[in-house]
């Protein structure tokens, strides 16, 4: 008895000392800050905002510095006709040119302007992305918070009951001592007092593994202990037909296909620019200068311009052309085909989720009328056990009663504001006060 009375009181030394007071909002602040999940999104978005330039969709010309230096040491014997001989030892011959060149492509079948809205929709995409991760992430932390709170509302209603079962204990030993009771009501208020005792540890322990885990979702030190606030809101207002257009405009899963779309449509638009011509300026001005020791020509110097344009055109490549475009038209249909199939899945979900939210929120509402009758069952019970009007039994369940009361008032809180989340969050609206 006396082990298990010191762990009670580590457990609640643990649980009660000094913490800082973590609010929703400051939780949510944390998670937009730290989350792993979202930082890793936000990067992508970054690299997608990079990429969406008009020089990465070959909308700018090409520029070239160019140096070249030809140096040799020649040795040479060379015969005349006069049949005289002339040696040449370590001759040197070199050869300088250095310049700029210039290609600019000025038309390639509209290909570059299709590239380019390839980009900016990948880089929406990655915006959408971000907004996914965002809501999937608030969303959890919203209901790990939310389950928080309940536990300790738990708590507290098992503190209440640890209290009474300890009363009830003292009674009952008193009462032996004077001859008034039994051993046998001695060792049953015991057992339940215990009893009592271990529910309260692991309702601590459930306590304590829910915030590891939201501040594991915060993406800071899992040891971190803190307290939340009393009570989380759950709006008792919400219509059907608003979250169902509210999905329809805002859903970014849903969004986010429509963006593949688009950007399926624009790579088939890009691979039919392959058929038509493209056409490319190039310039380009040059200095050369060499040197010889024998010949001709001794020394030379000149100054290059160059200028003009080239034109290409696919006139056959094997009909990779025409396999590429229905491979991009059947992959486009696929999405197309997806987008209806996420479309009639949120249809769904939301209606599903609707009807779980009313259930949940009436039973919400009808276990706080149970909460407030158990309550006073419970005070009626303990002033007539304090008198001994009643039975220990009888008491005991009040007890018992006003313990699964409460669970069931938490429980259906907690699955009231989790379907309440769970809504907001198919219609991409999750917003905190």
């Amino acid at each position: 008895m006396k082990k298990i009375y010191l762990l009670f009181i580590f457990f609640n030394f643990y649980f009660l000392k000094s913490q800082e007071l973590l609010t929703l909002q400051q939780a949510v602040e944390i998670t937009l800050s730290n989350n792993f999940d979202i930082q890793i999104v936000k990067n992508q978005l970054k690299v997608a905002q990079e990429n969406n330039q008009i020089g990465n969709a070959g909308m700018l010309p090409r520029v070239t510095a160019l140096v070249n230096n030809t140096n040799t040491l020649q040795n040479a014997t060379l015969t005349q006709a006069s049949g005289n001989e002339i040696d040449i030892d370590g001759a040197r011959n070199f050869n300088i040119s250095y310049g700029l060149a210039l290609e600019w492509t000025v038309f390639d079948g509209f290909q570059m302007f299709h590239r380019k809205k390839i980009l900016a929709e990948t880089e929406k995409l990655g915006a959408t992305e971000v907004r996914i991760a965002v809501l999937q992430n608030v969303s959890a932390v919203m209901n790990q918070y939310n389950l928080i709170v309940n536990l300790s509302k738990q708590k507290k209603a098992l503190d209440t009951i640890v209290q009474v079962s300890e009363y009830r204990w003292n009674t009952a030993k008193t009462r032996y001592e004077i001859g008034k009771a039994s051993k046998l009501e001695v060792l049953n208020a015991e057992v339940d007092y215990l009893a009592d005792q271990s529910n309260l540890m692991r309702m601590l322990e459930q306590i304590q593994l829910a915030k590891i885990r939201l501040n594991e979702l915060m993406a800071r030190e899992a040891s971190k202990n803190f307290d939340v606030e009393n009570k989380v809101d759950v709006a008792e207002n919400l219509q059907l037909a608003e979250i169902l257009e509210l999905a329809n405009n805002q859903n970014p899963t849903l969004q986010a296909n429509y963006l593949r779309e688009k950007i399926q449509e624009s790579q088939i638009k890009q691979i039919k620019g392959e058929r038509l011509p493209s056409i490319a300026v190039r310039g380009g001005y040059d200095f050369v200068r060499s040197q010889s020791p024998f010949g001709f020509i001794v020394e030379s110097e000149g100054r290059n311009l160059t200028y003009g344009f080239g034109i290409t055109m696919n006139v056959f490549d094997g009909n990779q052309v025409n396999r590429r475009i229905k491979t991009e038209s059947i992959l486009l249909e696929n999405t197309k085909l997806e987008i209806e199939r996420q479309k009639n899945t949120l249809q769904s979900q939301i209606h599903q989720a609707y009807q779980s939210y009313l259930t949940n929120l009436s039973l919400w509402k009808l276990e706080q009328k149970n909460e407030q009758i158990a309550k006073q069952n419970l005070d009626i019970t303990l002033d007539k056990f304090t008198i001994g009007k009643i039975p220990a039994v009888d008491f005991r369940i009040a007890q018992q009663n006003y313990s699964n009361t409460v669970i069931r008032l938490t429980e259906a809180h907690f699955l009231a504001k989790q379907s309440e989340l769970f809504l907001l969050e198919l219609a991409g609206n999750i917003v905190v006060d």
